[in-house]
């Protein structure tokens, strides 16, 4: 039997390092020239290291000898159980010296460093984007290969992501259990509730390189940058028209179909989209969210606050092409150029009429209705 002393008197002859015995110096230097000895007997993979192939071994078998005391899950190896034994002391013994982030992993740590030093050696052979982590690059690939790997127990949808699937489920369970300090509004997603702090700290983290435009939200970003590119890369098949988000060419297309998915529980009106009809909500509920910081007026719709600020500013953006008459409101703007242009879409039902402005037709109206103002 050997007692360790503490000597290394066996030392690698190519990078020098020392090993107490002499069997730990032989499976060294198997990094070296690439050799390996032990091969399994199931599958045919080779390891350096006959301690590596029983690792290996319990893949075939499925045991798993260790297991964590506190929770119970069993591991196959000892090393995976002590990793995992980390999730319940919450210990990030692991810190970044740049700028002082701890992980509980060194591995992680080592993905985090290359945030820093902006290197990406993880490139995709199809298209040759590159990543920092190995792990983006394989979610990556489901891009190209179209694979979903990861399946709904509840209605089968499917998703390339384990963390897109975890988002999924909360449709399910209704769960909310992030929560806003300022105003009680609770969300699904943690991220959700990030992005809805913006609106209480005013923070516009995201810029634009272009003209310095700052948002609260990248996906916000992304849409005005195409103001820049000019780019409309999606099409409807029916009429042509181009955008340029594929969202917008969805709720575009309802008006081909006429559908109107989104029902008022209230009344009953139908609306072709989610927005529409949250809008047409103020009219039951009376809310108006939106209130002006000069004279506190309020208002249902964030659109029409801006419109009312105007106002105050004196700002008109609206200029008429014509005689260069302005307006604060395109309504008003495209109002006046029924006055160019003579058009009067407006008729009377009764005697057949027509205005220019529904006004005058509803105030006509009165004259058949025999009602005097």
């Amino acid at each position: 039997m050997h007692t360790y002393t503490g000597e290394k008197p066996y030392s690698c002859q190519v990078c020098g390092t020392a090993f107490p015995h002499k069997i730990s110096l032989k499976a060294h230097v198997f990094t070296h020239t690439g050799e390996k000895p032990h091969s399994c007997e199931v599958c045919r993979s080779s390891f350096s290291q006959k301690s590596h192939l029983k690792t290996h071994i319990l893949i075939h078998t499925g045991e798993k000898p260790h297991s964590c005391e506190v929770c119970g899950l069993m591991f196959s190896q000892k090393s995976h159980l002590k990793t995992h034994i980390i999730i319940h002391t919450g210990e990030k013994p692991h810190s970044c010296n740049i700028c002082g982030s701890t992980f509980s992993l060194k591995s992680h740590l080592k993905t985090h460093m290359l945030k820093h030093t902006g290197e990406k050696p993880y490139p995709c052979q199809v298209c040759g984007t590159a990543f920092s982590n190995k792990t983006t690059l394989k979610t990556h690939m489901f891009t190209h290969t179209g694979e979903k790997p990861h399946s709904c127990e509840v209605c089968g949808s499917k998703f390339s992501q384990k963390g897109n699937l975890k988002k999924h489920l909360l449709t399910h369970t209704g769960e909310k259990s992030h929560s806003c300090e300022v105003c009680g509004i609770a969300f699904s997603h943690k991220i959700s509730l990030e992005k809805h702090m913006f609106k209480h700290t005013g923070e516009k983290p995201y810029l634009c390189d272009v003209c310095c435009s700052t948002f609260s939200q990248v996906s916000n970003l992304k849409t005005h940058m195409l103001t820049h590119t000019n780019e409309k890369a999606h099409s409807c098949e029916v009429c042509g028209l181009v955008f340029s988000q594929k969202s917008h060419v969805k709720t575009h297309m309802l008006i081909h179909t006429g559908e109107k998915p989104h029902s008022c529980e209230v009344c009953g009106s139908r609306f072709s989209t989610k927005f529409i009809l949250k809008t047409h909500m103020f009219t039951h509920t009376g809310e108006k969210p939106h209130s002006c910081v000069v004279c506190a007026s309020k208002f249902s719709l964030k659109s029409h606050l801006k419109t009312h600020v105007l106002r105050h500013t004196g700002e008109k953006p609206y200029p008429c092409q014509i005689c260069n008459t302005a307006f604060f409101d395109k309504t008003l703007l495209k109002r006046h150029m029924l006055t160019h242009s003579g058009e009067k879409p407006h008729s009377c039902e009764v005697c057949g009429s027509r205005f220019s402005q529904k006004s005058n037709l509803k105030t006509h109206m009165l004259k058949h209705t025999r009602i005097k103002i």
